[in-house]
This record gives structure tokens, sequence and C-alpha cells, in this order.
């Protein structure tokens, strides 16, 4: 403790606070030598993958597409760009999802194509196995 005269009438006692500050700082040194060093970081288990597994690659979609001929004509089938008669739809249809994990096809006709053949196509669609059709707009 230390005192000082000063403005007041008496004697006033001060904590002199360098002594406990130097006190701190051997404690802290003390600490930091005692405990371990943490070198290694945390352990973590990561799952790794089975060589076995095979990763699939994505697969194009199937795309039916209706190409108009004129009014009363029966529209041209292609699947992919590929040149598809009506009744070989099925069957080819069938052999693609032989092969596919995913059953999923989409059905495009020019917009001048009447519905019952889109319909048509949508059943065979459905018969040969696909689980969902969609239908794609001129846009696409």
């Amino acid at each position: 403790m230390s005192m000082s005269t000063g403005a007041r009438n008496g004697p006033a006692a001060e904590i002199n606070v360098t002594p406990l500050i130097d006190v701190l700082l051997v404690l802290l040194i003390i600490f930091m030598v005692i405990l371990p060093e943490h070198s290694l970081g945390e352990l973590a288990q990561i799952p790794q993958p089975n060589p076995d597994d095979r990763v699939m690659s994505p697969q194009t979609p199937i795309v039916i597409q209706l190409k108009d001929l004129g009014s009363g004509k029966r529209p041209d089938l292609e699947i992919n760009q590929k040149q598809i008669k009506w009744e070989e739809l099925e069957l080819h249809l069938q052999s693609l999802y032989r092969a596919r994990e995913d059953h999923v096809a989409f059905v495009k006709g020019d917009p001048e194509i009447e519905f019952a053949f889109v319909a048509e196509a949508l059943d065979i669609s459905h018969r040969a196995g696909a689980e969902r059709v969609g239908l794609m707009g001129k846009d696409n």
C-alpha cells in the first residue's frame, strides 16, 4: 500500500496494483507451462465412400416429340431426335426403361397437334412403364 499526501486533510490509503499484475502474469505463465499441448486437434470419424458403390452419371431425359404433318394426319414420333413409328413406341420405351433407374418421360408436341394424339402418347408411355410423364411447352 502506498500513502500519498495531497489536498485531503489526512492520509489516504491506495492499493498499489503493480505487484498484483506481476502475480497474475506469473500465474498465467505457470498455467501455460503446466497444461498439455493440443497439437492433434479434434478427432473426427468421417465416413468413407464404399469402393463398390458406383456413381451414376445423370441420364439424358426421355423426350417424346410429336411433329405435326397437317390436319387429320397422325403426327410423326421422335424419341430424343430419333424417328420412331407409333407401333414401335411402347416396345422402344420398355427397352429404354429397363436400362434406367428413373422411369420419367416428357411429351412435347407442336401447337397444331390434336390433343388426342398427345393423350395417346401419354397412355402408351404409362403402359410401357413410365412412373411420371411431364408435358413440355413450345419454349422447352
